[in-house]
């Protein structure tokens, strides 16, 4: 079996590792730190911008610390097993069309559901619309461009795509993974069939690629753009 292969075939994980990582995001992470913990950040930093800023790297850090100690550690894997590694040069090419594509059926995704209406806010996009500075969307950029694209891409793709790609086989993966993904962004409910759409194409860069790294650039420049235009409407 060509090496390359060998991720979507086989590993050395059972249900332990993965039950106790979507309880670690959705129990840990979704109740504690994204109300109780972001609550005393916000009472801390007197800023919705900032403290959603300081939540998603407080997650980023759980999430990745987690995978770290429960996935890699016990197993002497190292990130590369999770897709943190080269890709082939052939691929760079792709990377402007599959973050196309993430445009397209993003957008279309939006209206096709835009009757679910924004049942809750976004903290982080309002607070950055009442005040738009270079440094706020800096900041916008920052959280939303590079930290979310860097750590969302390791634990759903490079853990759990991964994980169920050697169980389910590519397509069943690809839309368990990206329901999950949605899921994580519950209660934002507008935001969840995007997400779905964003769990598909950014799995598929890491089924054709075996890295989570191109995602990571789709990712990031898609949320990038994202940030740039809510701060121009």
């Amino acid at each position: 079996m060509n090496k390359t292969e060998i991720w979507k075939k086989m590993d050395t994980w059972t249900w332990r590792e993965l039950t106790a990582l979507l309880a670690l995001e959705f129990i840990f992470v979704m109740f504690v730190i994204k109300y109780a913990v972001q609550s005393m950040y916000e009472k801390w930093l007197g800023n919705t911008l900032y403290s959603g800023t300081l939540t998603g790297l407080t997650i980023a850090i759980t999430l990745l610390l987690g995978l770290y100690l429960v996935a890699l550690r016990p197993k002497n894997l190292s990130w590369t097993d999770v897709g943190v590694k080269r890709f082939p040069a052939k691929d760079w090419w792709k990377i402007p069309l599959w973050t196309m594509v993430l445009f397209v059926l993003s957008v279309m995704a939006f209206y096709l559901t835009s009757f679910l209406g924004n049942t809750v806010d976004n903290s982080k996009t309002e607070s950055l619309q009442q005040n738009v500075t270079l440094f706020t969307v800096l900041i916008g950029i920052v959280s939303a461009g590079i930290v979310s694209p860097f750590y969302e891409e390791i634990f759903y793709r490079g853990f759990i795509y991964r994980w169920l790609r050697t169980r389910v086989g590519m397509r069943w993966a690809i839309v368990i993974s990206s329901l999950i993904f949605s899921a994580a962004h519950f209660p934002t409910l507008n935001v969840m069939p995007v997400s779905i759409v964003s769990g598909v194409v950014l799995a598929w860069t890491y089924e054709r690629t075996g890295s989570v790294v191109p995602g990571m650039i789709v990712h990031g420049v898609y949320n990038t753009i994202a940030v740039l235009l809510t701060a121009m409407s």
